[in-house]
């Protein structure tokens, strides 16, 4: 069978189970990332475990969320996860050094190899022919410590790219046809790998920003070949030496094939509050705009930037227009002050940011009430912005600079022919910039401040539950609606009691209160349940209050993993009409749950209320063994005695 590069990339890294489509399979991972908001957690599990160094063939921790030091806590967790990378052995990215997804890419990312991440963004990598995954934390923390990452080998779908895309029209409006034409939900379970013709025409921003988004339309990761655009950008950052080239075999076998001709993508917009929820930029013509923020995780490298200067070069922005810039890296940031960028823009009236997530968590940037934000973001859920009633709407950087020139949203191809952007041959960067870990780890302390607590303790799961449904939602719940970001909760993402009190504040603010007084609990939800970012909060601190138990009717990836990951059992409703049927308040029965997860049944029987239904748990028999335990930490803790 010709291979597609996915499979190559399977087979290279596979240490447990079959390649088979739909069976589990455990990888070697090359690489680890981690940032802030989940690091903490990530290193908390990392001491846990007990390991003394990491075994992984490069680690970096990244602090680009929580940025923003309003008070002690977050400078407390930055130094704990600096002097955690010196004693362990990763490299530590300090505050301002930029986003994960670009500084990685930037300066450790290679063709070929694995690379696992504490952040659902981690697919950015794909980009680079790499395998780049997005994982709870504590996944994170195991495969740092040298062990397999576990997944289901996914469904490759291939998507045949021709022709070229129009003059003003970049790869953020080719994520954005996709989610439009197939969902947020078209990816789960399944590996989307890009090649053909049109791939040549895709420059490395493009292909960063499809890779990117690719997890906002449910993928485990997208794939792109390693060719001489990659190449190119390796050289361009001092690392030609690390690239190699990679590429499916000819005519190989798909799971699913799509074709995608760049030449009939359009300037597209996602509007509220969803990244599938996609109109074009042309249809939205009368619509005001308040807020126009071009970089962060999604469209902040230096092409984008010269992209949208180029646009505003000698011009101003509407006076009604708060328009902000994020440059993704300090090396971006860099380059545009040396080659121009920065300066137009500055001309135009932007307000520059510090390299790093800022907005796009929620920490910071916060559009006014009753106001329209555009923003090249990968994400609009609701309330996500810090704004509880916010209208985001997510565009390209080329859309998002011409916007902000007339403060409504404009189609860019009506403004004639661009400027042709020049690349350097060798970007600046200083190797100081990033800290390298200690020589002498056996004499580093690691700081922990006074609001770093220890890792939960997590009891066995027990025979039987007696459950209250402590919530009901609805489709598509993210995990910003579970346990949103911003900088009133992520300062306690090192405090996993003190960030529970703010679990489901946004849907129903008694939510915690009420789960602390239940006892043990369920939450019920429809499809797509847990969508968006990796955050394991999400998981955790729900398991804090007392819910055992998740019942919904589809789960995204990420969130299922670390829902088994934290002992709390991830079942789905065979029928919608169960679903439809369960009230909050509900009592729910589950017997026999040892031998029902010691064996291999998928169906269960549980009591809501007075009426049985059957429930499905779809899990590996190393999962149902975790979840047997209480959790990861303490399988791992059985394993090694």
């Amino acid at each position: 069978m010709k291979r597609t590069l996915t499979h190559q990339l399977l087979e290279a890294h596979a240490v447990d189970g079959e390649i088979q489509s739909g069976d589990e399979i455990g990888l070697r991972i090359d690489q680890t990332l981690t940032q802030d908001a989940t690091g903490t957690l990530v290193y908390l599990a990392f001491e846990a475990l007990g390991t003394e160094r990491i075994q992984a063939e490069q680690a970096v921790s990244y602090v680009d969320h929580n940025i923003i030091q309003t008070d002690s806590r977050n400078a407390d967790d930055h130094r704990f996860l600096e002097s955690a990378a010196a004693k362990y052995g990763a490299v530590f990215s300090p505050p301002g050094n930029g986003v994960s997804h670009h500084v990685h890419r930037q300066r450790f990312g290679k063709p070929g190899k694995t690379l696992l991440g504490s952040d659902s963004h981690t697919t950015t990598g794909g980009c680079l022919g790499m395998l780049a995954m997005g994982a709870g934390g504590v996944e994170v923390a195991l495969a740092m410590g040298g062990n397999p990452y576990y997944l289901t080998v996914p469904r490759v779908w291939g998507v045949y790219v021709h022709d070229r895309l129009r003059p003003y029209v970049s790869g953020k409006d080719v994520i954005l046809s996709l989610l439009g034409k197939f969902s947020c939900k078209a990816g789960v379970g399944k590996i989307m790998e890009l090649y053909g013709p049109g791939v040549e025409a895709l420059d490395m921003a493009d292909r960063a920003t499809i890779a990117n988004m690719a997890v906002d339309m449910g993928l485990t990761a997208a794939v792109f070949p390693s060719d001489g655009i990659t190449r190119q950008y390796l050289a361009r950052n001092g690392r030609e030496d690390d690239w190699r080239p990679l590429a499916a075999e000819a005519k190989p076998e798909w799971d699913e094939h799509t074709e995608l001709d760049l030449s009939t993508i359009e300037p597209l917009v996602a509007c509220p509050s969803n990244p599938d929820n996609v109109a074009t930029a042309a249809s939205l013509s009368d619509m005001d705009v308040h807020q126009v923020i071009i970089g962060s995780s999604c469209n902040g490298s230096f092409r984008d930037f010269m992209a949208a200067a180029a646009i505003v070069e000698g011009k101003g922005r509407h006076h009604r227009v708060s328009f902000e810039i994020n440059p993704g890296s300090r090396q971006t940031l860099a380059n545009l002050i040396e080659h121009g960028g920065m300066s137009s823009l500055v001309s135009a009236g932007a307000r520059v940011q510090q390299p790093g997530c800022l907005g796009c968590i929620g920490m910071g940037q916060a559009p006014a009430t009753d106001s329209v934000s555009l923003r090249t973001f990968p994400r609009n859920f609701k309330g996500r912005s810090g704004t509880q009633d916010d209208a985001v709407f997510l565009c390209s950087p080329e859309t998002a600079a011409a916007s902000a020139l007339t403060g409504r949203i404009i189609d860019p191809t009506t403004l004639g022919n661009p400027a042709s952007i020049s690349f350097p041959k060798r970007f600046t960067f200083e190797p100081t910039w990033l800290v390298r870990p200690s020589d002498t780890p056996g004499e580093v302390e690691i700081r922990h401040g006074p609001n770093i607590k220890p890792f939960p303790t997590l009891d066995p799961l027990p025979d039987v539950l007696e459950l209250t449904v402590g919530i009901k939602v609805g489709d598509d719940v993210s995990t910003d609606a579970i346990l949103a970001g911003g900088n009133r909760v992520l300062p306690y993402r090192s405090n996993i009691p003190k960030i529970s009190e703010f679990v489901f504040e946004g849907v129903d603010p008694t939510f915690a209160k009420r789960a602390m007084t239940l006892g043990d609990c369920a939450v019920v939800g429809g499809e797509n349940y847990g969508q968006g970012s990796s955050r394991e909060h999400a998981a955790l601190a729900p398991r804090f209050l007392g819910v055992r138990a998740k019942v919904a009717l589809s789960f995204a990836r990420i969130h299922k993993a670390n829902l088994i990951n934290f002992g709390v059992l991830p079942f789905t409703f065979v029928e919608r009409e169960d679903f439809e049927r369960v009230e909050a308040g509900q009592r729910l029965t589950l017997r026999g749950l040892h031998s029902f997860l010691s064996g291999s049944r998928t169906q269960v029987s549980a009591t809501f209320g007075s009426e049985e239904r059957i429930l499905r748990l779809d899990a590996s028999e190393r999962e149902r063994k975790i979840l047997l335990a209480g959790g990861v930490l303490n399988y791992q803790r059985e394993k090694l005695g």
